[in-house]
């Protein structure tokens, strides 16, 4: 019995080939417009994603018109808030980020991959550990790979290593992002600071109790975007807090000036000489974690940055997690 072939059944695999051509043909695109689109989508505005790429806004608008028409689709809502991906926008978004990233391995793997080539590298990190501990490490760092820049980044908000926003972060907490190389470097103690001044004309408290009756300097609560940001609360809910910032060195600044007492790191509290600890069995840590996408594990400088960082890190456990307790002391 002789049973009927579907016309698909029944095409060629030459014809079926060009079918899939011509279908292929009807949909061409730039792709410059592409990188245009990711940083529309990344900055969620047409005049910042100008700033970044160094255009004016009206080129990226048209660009993304231009790509908008070539694939036939609407790849952002528009509104006063910003540009906001539609469903096909983020199904796109996924491929393009896909296309820079091999994109740039191009250019890598044509290059001397070598430190000593030199290039840019961007750590992304909270203010405080970025300022006090990883600007001195930098400065050495550089003495010996001086042809590799780096570019330090102290954000209050979570930067995305998956978008390229930095190259390496360093946190308090684990990450969470796709294809992140993620590891728990170190830790570090966290412990209550007042300085000389304050305590003039005031007793020093020796217990929870005595404590409660003096001033703190602590974080904005609705500011903070992390858990491991509230350091205060591990210790104590003191019922008078005078001063509140989101930068630790304007705390650290109005610590000295003599303000309040304050939770600190050892690596801020170190070297200021008017500063002294209060009551040092009151303490909490955190954890050091290093993060970098896994696109950039085989660069020769992002290597060499975090092989630098986990064996600082490593050489500076004892003083980052102890109790500052001479004037002047930086590290071992």
């Amino acid at each position: 019995m002789t049973v009927a072939r579907s016309a698909q059944q029944r095409r060629s695999p030459r014809r079926t080939a060009e079918h899939v051509a011509k279908t292929q043909r009807k949909i061409r695109y730039d792709w410059n417009d592409v990188v245009y689109f990711l940083e529309v989508a990344r900055q969620r505005s047409l005049v910042r994603a100008a700033a970044k790429l160094k255009v004016d806004h009206t080129t990226v608008s048209r660009r993304i018109r231009e790509l908008e028409r070539s694939l036939n689709s609407t790849l952002f809502k528009r509104s006063k808030s910003g540009f906001s991906l539609t469903e096909i926008g983020m199904r796109l978004l996924q491929y393009a980020e896909g296309m820079e990233s091999q994109a740039n391995a191009i250019v890598e793997a044509i290059g001397t991959d070598t430190a000593d080539a030199g290039g840019a590298v961007r750590i992304a990190a909270m203010e405080g550990i970025g300022s006090f501990y990883l600007t001195p490490c930098i400065v050495d760092f550089n003495k010996i790979y001086p042809s590799i820049q780096i570019e330090l980044i102290t954000d209050t908000r979570l930067l995305d290593l998956s978008r390229r926003e930095a190259d390496i972060f360093v946190s308090f907490f684990r990450p969470h992002g796709k294809r992140l190389s993620i590891k728990k470097v170190g830790e570090f103690r966290i412990s209550l600071y007042a300085s000389n001044r304050y305590f003039e004309g005031r007793s020093e408290p020796r217990t929870q109790k005595e404590l409660e009756d003096h001033a703190f300097i602590d974080f904005i609560e609705d500011h903070i975007y992390s858990k491991e940001n509230r350091w205060l609360s591990d210790v104590l809910r003191p019922p008078h807090t005078i001063f509140r910032s989101t930068s630790l060195v304007a705390q650290s600044i109005a610590v000295s000036a003599g303000q309040g007492i304050a939770m600190l790191p050892t690596y801020v509290a170190s070297g200021r000489s008017e500063l002294r600890p209060v009551m040092p069995e009151l303490f909490t840590t955190r954890d050091i974690w290093l993060s970098v996408h896994e696109d950039l594990l085989h660069i020769a400088r992002i290597k060499a940055v975090i092989t630098f960082l986990e064996e600082r890190i490593e050489a500076d456990r004892t003083f980052l997690n102890s109790v500052k307790n001479r004037p002047g002391r930086r590290r071992p």
